[in-house]
């Protein structure tokens, strides 16, 4: 955001960094207690509504170049903000800094400092965004904590009960927490057959087993389909049918709130083995195989128009690339055999592709990647005759370093298939067990 400037009240102190030409002409000036901040007209109204609203109105003060703000709203809230929309990402660790960022976020009306807030949401800060922006009417961020309350609430039930109104915890335990779901590999089916094998499964983690959710379609293709979750509805897409892999070239989407499956249409390339991700209201169709060989192009499923539309092509063909979305980012991962994984960043808003960071470490097959907080997780088989050992290296997208994680995901029962994170928990199915792993702020350590 250009053009910040904070000056002094006699007795106050202030940050000062205005970018040199800047035109005065442009700026207001917004006293918060002692401050005064100079910020650009244009760039308030466009990102608090509050802002745009009295800009707007035609009043008195539409027209002056000074606004004071009393009450609702901190020096320190106001810097923040202003952060966040010069697309900054603060870890806001401190709670007096967070309870400043949400009082903010309410009282100037700034969708871009919510969601910022709705990213960070994690087991230590959980229960102070919930509380505060109940208390503050900030209630995208109050509905998220509550819903990572209900997904981790066996790890927060004591203090929760302890520390919350009995309101906010009755309302968190009203919503349907995350459940963990699996598909085997299938291929279409016929009507005439009745497949009870064709299931997706749900894991029931009181009871420490899968149990039946909903049958696939039958011209369902899971066998090298692509799979991702968006706005609480599954999507499946694509997949292959016959010994010549042939494509399927429908799309299908399973509502748990209604139950029911819908049949719709499958991108405009024919692909399997790709990667699918699931992003603020879209899908994305990355990469993938035809006729046995990788390919580039991209495509992107827009929910409310039902359209397939191409998008910039992928850096190179890839297959099967791991992925992940944190803090609202798309990355993926494009390994070069035998010890190079690229990992790039897909920026929807400029339709292209960043190279974020490069991992040189050996590797023999299997790769996922999960993302917890900011940091990016990527897992693999060992080399040669340690490819039973999976080994795991951290990425921080805030500070850009890795940090190898040796000795404690060990993968003895089988190679490694597939990992999914929620809350502070990672589970990683394989052949025969599934198995949880708790995050810490240090490290990954087995439950």
């Amino acid at each position: 955001m250009a053009g910040l400037e904070a000056q002094e009240m006699p007795g106050g102190s202030g940050l000062l960094n205005l970018e040199a030409g800047e035109d005065h002409e442009k700026l207001v000036k917004v006293w918060i207690e002692e401050c005064c901040f100079q910020v650009e007209r244009t760039t308030l109204a466009k990102y608090s509504d509050y802002f745009k609203a009295l800009f707007e109105s035609g009043m008195i003060e539409s027209h002056q170049e000074e606004v004071c703000l009393k009450g609702g709203v901190r020096p320190r809230g106001f810097l923040i903000a202003l952060a966040v929309c010069r697309g900054e990402l603060p870890t806001l660790s401190d709670p007096e800094e967070l309870i400043d960022a949400i009082e903010c976020a309410a009282f100037l009306q700034v969708p871009m400092l919510a969601r910022h807030l709705c990213d960070i949401i994690d087991s230590d800060n959980c229960l102070l965004l919930y509380y505060t922006s109940y208390v503050f009417g900030l209630t995208p961020v109050s509905h998220r904590a509550a819903q990572f309350l209900a997904d981790a609430f066996e790890d927060l039930k004591e203090t929760a009960e302890t520390q919350l109104p009995e309101e906010l915890l009755e309302y968190s335990r009203t919503l349907s927490p995350a459940k963990y779901i699996a598909l085997g590999t299938h291929t279409p089916s016929m009507e005439l057959l009745n497949d009870s094998f064709r299931v997706v499964c749900y894991l029931d983690e009181n009871e420490q087993e899968w149990k039946h959710l909903t049958s696939l379609p039958t011209l369902c293709s899971t066998s090298m389909a692509g799979v991702a979750v968006l706005d609480n509805r599954l999507y499946i897409v694509g997949g292959v049918y016959g010994y010549k892999k042939d494509t399927v070239d429908r799309s299908f989407c399973y509502d748990p709130q209604s139950g029911l499956w819908t049949d719709l249409a499958g991108p405009q390339q024919p692909r399997y083995n790709f990667t699918l991700l699931g992003h603020e209201g879209s899908l994305y169709a990355i990469g993938g195989e035809l006729e046995s060989r990788n390919i580039a192009t991209a495509e992107r499923y827009n929910v409310k128009t039902g359209l397939w539309t191409f998008t910039q092509a992928a850096p190179r063909p890839v297959g099967s690339a791991a992925c992940a979305v944190t803090r609202r980012r798309m990355f993926v991962c494009f390994w070069k055999s035998p010890d190079t994984t690229d990992i790039y960043e897909y920026l929807p808003a400029r339709d292209e592709w960043k190279l974020t960071t490069a991992l040189i470490k050996r590797q023999s097959y299997g790769h996922c990647m999960v993302a917890h907080r900011d940091n990016l997780y990527v897992m693999r088989n060992g080399p040669g005759d340690d490819f039973l050992r999976c080994l795991m290296d951290s990425y921080s997208i805030t500070t850009g370093q890795w940090t190898a994680m040796t000795g404690l995901y060990i993968n003895s029962k089988g190679a490694l298939f597939t990992s999914m994170v929620r809350g502070d928990s990672v589970f990683t199915v394989k052949h025969m067990l599934t198995l949880e792993y708790k995050i810490t702020a240090e490290d990954f350590l087995r439950r």
